[in-house]
């Protein structure tokens, strides 16, 4: 292997290589992206390449002028010489990181957690002409489907052709009238009508009546052509079209829905939500919120932070307020299903809603208010995410309330986050979640 492959290898293994998603997610630097630009670190490793030996440069211990005497100065300082404590450069260096933006980590997390979420388009945006596959019973002559027309009429021909010349010859039967005729030919599934025998009775000379004795004897001695074998002789003369057959084409309609979601974010700021917990959320929020923009066409976030009251928020500040407040949960969906019913009608929009705390909160609160409240909000998914460092607390019971009470409905979900690495199986349970009705 020359220099050359070995150079691509360390490229394609190091360089150009995307550091584990699920790593970042859990460790890396989730505050230097933004909403609409991820930036992702790399692996970088060391490229070969070709190191020059300094003792091949000349001799050693060999100066122009003679050999310099102790502590005379033998050239101009460089750039650096000097005390360790000197001024810092002033060049910054080069961020090694992949930037991609919410689509590409919405597919890259897909393949990484085999998610597979298709986004629910909700509101009608275009409507546009398709083939033309549908049919009405009026429309211009350019439209009409003649192929259509000529089936229908070749249908009816069909099932309405009789042997004119067999009928006659029943006709001729001794003691026979057009009664006796109609009813025969029937018996045979010969659809002739009645109105017809009558009308071809008289072209039947007298002395030709009482030829046969029976209809029996009609059947025993004249033969019955069939429908294929009449056309091949005399060919296909006319067809009976009715109006009634007549269909026009039209072009279907193709109705393309937007794919639109808001994403409402709740979060619990009291004082019992210090840094760990606070960091938990942010780790589990911010990717969500990333692979729903890259999922839908269009994406909205409402961010919603409480303590014992709520109040909405700037995305730059969710993760960051911290309240001494007590907890009451039930606020901060309240004000979510205020916001969702004024702006974002279920008919329009699909909606999510996700809310996260350490799963403390007052006294009944849970199943008096924020049960009620959850069934009142029609939503994709609900999801809570309780953030405990080191596992729950004995007070923290809102997760399990909701879980329990939840436990058989399908837009649903609890997720357990205690540490980092908890955090991409919350991930995935939310996402692989949602109700498909």
């Amino acid at each position: 292997m020359g220099l050359r492959d070995d150079l691509e290898r360390f490229r394609d293994v190091g360089e150009q290589r995307r550091e584990d998603l699920q790593e970042f997610i859990s460790y890396g630097n989730l505050g230097g992206s933004g909403p609409n630009s991820i930036k992702v670190p790399i692996k970088v490793v060391d490229l070969p390449e070709f190191a020059y030996d300094p003792r091949d440069e000349g001799g050693v211990g060999q100066g122009q002028d003679g050999t310099p005497e102790e502590g005379q100065q033998v050239g101009e300082p460089e750039d650096g010489d000097g005390d360790e404590d000197g001024d810092p450069g002033e060049e910054s260096a080069e961020h090694e990181y992949y930037e991609m933006d919410p689509e590409e980590f919405a597919r890259e997390l897909d393949e990484e957690l085999g998610l597979d979420l298709e986004p629910k388009g909700k509101e009608v945006i275009e409507e546009t002409e398709g083939d033309f596959t549908e049919f009405a019973r009026a429309g211009p002559n350019s439209t009409l489907d003649f192929e259509r027309l000529f089936k229908a009429g070749l249908k009816r021909k069909l099932a309405m052709d009789f042997d004119e010349e067999f009928v006659r010859e029943a006709m001729r039967v001794a003691g026979a009238d057009p009664q006796a005729v109609y009813r025969w030919c029937r018996e045979r599934n010969i659809l002739v009508s009645l109105s017809w025998i009558e009308d071809q009775w008289g072209t039947i000379p007298d002395d030709e009546r009482g030829r046969w004795e029976s209809f029996d004897e009609v059947e025993a001695n004249v033969d019955r052509e069939t429908t294929l074998q009449r056309i091949r002789r005399q060919g296909l003369r006319n067809v009976p079209f009715r109006r009634e057959d007549e269909r026009y084409r039209h072009p279907e309609v193709i109705e393309r829905k937007e794919k639109n979601v808001v994403v409402v974010n709740i979060r619990d700021v009291s004082g019992s939500m210090r840094e760990k917990k606070r960091e938990l959320v942010e780790r589990t929020f911010t990717p969500l919120d990333w692979y729903l923009t890259g999922k839908y066409d269009n994406a909205e976030f409402v961010y919603i932070a409480h303590d014992a009251d709520a109040w909405e928020v700037e995305r730059e500040e969710f993760f960051g307020i911290r309240s001494g407040g007590g907890t009451k949960i039930s606020t901060a969906y309240e004000l979510a299903k205020q916001v969702l019913e004024e702006q974002y009608p279920w008919a329009e929009w699909n909606r999510y809603v996700f809310a996260a705390g350490d799963s403390e909160n007052s006294s009944n609160d849970t199943t008096e208010n924020v049960l009620p409240l959850m069934r009142e909000i029609p939503a994709n998914l609900h999801a809570y995410v309780e953030t405990q460092p080191g596992g729950t607390a004995i007070n923290a019971t809102h997760a399990e309330e909701v879980e329990r009470e939840f436990e058989d409905a399908g837009n649903v979900v609890v997720a357990y986050v205690s540490s980092p690495e908890d955090v991409i199986d919350a991930i995935y349970d939310i996402l692989s979640t949602e109700d498909d009705s």
